[in-house]
């Protein structure tokens, strides 16, 4: 058990859409990440997804809408929702979401990581 500094640890890495792990309970993980620009289109199948903005602004944006977040406002995308997480400035974001979460969903990209290749900070 220990204190984990979040300021700390989203100044230890500079990439965008690149998530670190930085927590796991009861097989979530807990990530830090940062954003820039536009995401790619993606849903998960079998996981609801949390965004908690740490700094800055982010749009989730779905197929019918689009939810603003400013820092302390998360959002919980429910599994099978279509999403896209944009930042026209960086933002630094956390995400709540099992550990078997594929970070693209089901569709292929540059920005796809396999869970069990996510770093650990």
């Amino acid at each position: 058990m220990e204190r984990v500094k979040l300021t700390e640890k989203f100044s230890g890495f500079s990439e965008n859409w690149v998530p670190k792990v930085v927590g796991e309970l009861n097989g979530q993980f807990v990530k830090v990440v940062k954003f820039v620009g536009e995401y790619v289109w993606h849903s998960h199948d079998h996981e609801d997804e949390m965004f908690l903005v740490f700094d800055g602004h982010i749009d989730i944006h779905f197929r019918d809408r689009v939810v603003g977040l400013d820092p302390g406002e998360f959002c919980i995308v429910p599994r099978g929702v279509e999403h896209k997480p944009v930042a026209e400035r960086q933002a630094s974001v956390i995400l709540f979401e099992p550990a078997t979460t594929r970070n693209t969903g089901s569709v292929d990209h540059n920005y796809t990581i396999e869970p069990h290749n996510l770093e650990r900070i």
